[in-house]
């Protein structure tokens, strides 16, 4: 069996976003038992015009390969409701993607690691630099919480207020 690795995967949805994000999270810990959550984050449709997305990141450890786990996210979003007959940039009723997978770099199973969205977009950095502040990304070498306080885009984040299983995650700004 091979050594367990931490993997970062965010979590959005934009229909019925309570719903599937807790489907999301349910699924996530039948799998890998005690998860690291952030915060849930409200925020705009980044690249089209669509509702609001609740966002969040999420660090397991896992045995698991990046192809068996993309396999599993594939199958969890088609489960939720996810279509892929749509144009990319459509509401969706679940997102997963694995955001980084231990200190992988490069293309492994199709997948690019680690996700260049960590750089570009407020609802996957911050999430992440809120559970894992002190971790390095594996190419620029940068902390996240450097990172999250040196990001400037102007994309704007709400913390929601959210409860999982009796456990409240994140709460409301104000």
């Amino acid at each position: 069996m091979a050594a367990a690795v931490r993997v970062y995967i965010s979590i959005g949805s934009n229909v019925d976003r309570e719903r599937y994000v807790r489907a999301a999270l349910d699924a996530l810990s039948a799998w890998f038992g005690e998860l690291i959550i952030s915060p849930v984050y409200d925020s705009e449709a980044v690249g089209f015009d669509g509702s609001p997305f609740l966002n969040l990141v999420v660090g397991v450890d896992t045995s698991l390969s990046v192809a068996e786990l993309s396999k599993r996210f594939k199958q969890l979003e088609a489960d939720n409701g996810r279509r892929r007959d749509v144009p990319k940039f459509s509401a969706r009723t679940l997102d997963l993607d694995i955001l980084t997978y231990g200190s992988a770099v490069g293309r492994i199973d199709g997948v690019e690691l680690p996700r260049g969205e960590i750089l570009k977009n407020a609802f996957v950095l911050r999430p992440l630099a809120d559970i894992a502040p002190e971790a390095e990304h594996p190419v620029c070498g940068k902390t996240y919480g450097q990172l999250w306080r040196e990001y400037d885009t102007g994309q704007k984040l709400w913390p929601v207020g959210f409860s999982w299983q009796g456990r409240q995650i994140s709460h409301a700004a104000g």
